[in-house]
């Protein structure tokens, strides 16, 4: 069995982690005035469920998906809130203001 699959979707959750913290525009696509905090948390949770929807492909192609309960989702979220930590600590930490 190749690991493969398994650094594109880690690769892929520290990306989109990150994303939303770099791109001037919502959802890199939409201008907005000042992108506030509430849009950056938005657009980190549509990327978390994107990671989520990835991952369960990539298992249905190897085996049949387990089921999850809630300390799954938990824990996951809490990763991928640790894989942002460099995005956030650029945008309000790092960056100087214009």
């Amino acid at each position: 069995m190749s690991s493969t699959p398994i650094y594109i979707l880690l690769t892929l959750a520290i990306i989109l982690a990150n994303v939303p913290f770099f791109l001037p525009r919502l959802f890199g696509v939409i201008k907005i005035n000042k992108k506030h905090f509430g849009f950056i948390l938005l657009e980190w949770i549509v990327a978390y469920l994107i990671v989520g929807i990835v991952a369960y492909f990539l298992e249905k192609n190897i085996t049949t998906p387990h089921k999850q309960g809630w300390t799954f989702y938990a824990v996951t979220l809490a990763l991928f809130a640790t894989a942002a930590f460099p995005g956030f600590v650029y945008k309000y930490f790092w960056r100087k203001k214009n």
